[in-house]
């Protein structure tokens, strides 16, 4: 697995250094900790990196904590976000989970995956997103980028991101978890995109299942 991930890193540097990713941004920034990762991560459905970056960093300026968030109204969370798709959904929905941090948690963000797929609209890979951007505890979040590189790359033959999880979690060393949603979501925004992926840069290409596959045909 070190391979895959030195690989990508080496590839995206040399075409262009990528880049971070939305979660790694809000952590870096260290924006109100595991409570902006969550929200983050719930806005970032469906939304480029830079838009869920750039709009969670502004809700963060009225909304501090989850107690504030959860008393805001919908209308004003939603003149906020309205510029990310499903902004009527997602403000109800930051607005319902914040009430439940704030009550059951107090104010806390669970650092364990049952509780968080317990929140309304929270599945595994928000859940997971959670465990590694905001307390480091190893996890494999799968987007359609982690979903559609493990496949490609012959790691997995899954139909869903769920499969794909569980089949990874079995595959990769528990010590490189930490490093594959963030390097992988990266080398498929850049790299390893849905259609006509860069294959003519890609240092691993040598060891890729679709590589070897279109070459030959």
């Amino acid at each position: 697995m070190k391979k895959i991930l030195d690989g990508m890193h080496k590839t995206m540097n040399a075409v262009k250094p990528p880049r971070m990713t939305a979660l790694r941004d809000l952590r870096d920034a260290e924006i109100h900790g595991p409570f902006s990762i969550l929200i983050g991560t719930i806005l970032s459905a469906r939304t480029k990196d830079e838009s869920t970056a750039r709009i969670s960093k502004e809700l963060f300026k009225k909304y501090k904590t989850a107690k504030q968030l959860a008393g805001a109204k919908i209308k004003d969370v939603e003149k906020i976000i309205k510029s990310i798709g499903f902004y009527h959904v997602k403000a109800r929905r930051i607005i319902e989970v914040s009430k439940i941090i704030d009550s059951k948690y107090k104010g806390k963000v669970p650092d364990d995956l049952e509780k968080l797929i317990d929140l309304p609209g929270v599945g595994r890979k928000t859940a997971n997103c959670v465990l590694v951007y905001a307390y480091d505890i190893p996890a494999i979040p799968v987007d359609i980028h982690v979903h559609r590189i493990s496949n490609r790359l012959g790691l997995v033959e899954t139909k869903t991101p769920e499969e794909t999880e569980f089949a990874l979690m079995k595959k990769i060393p528990k010590k490189y978890w930490l490093n594959v949603n963030d390097t992988f979501v990266m080398y498929g925004q850049n790299i390893c995109k849905p259609i006509s992926p860069m294959c003519e840069v890609c240092k691993i290409r040598n060891g890729c299942k679709y590589y070897k596959t279109n070459s030959a045909s």
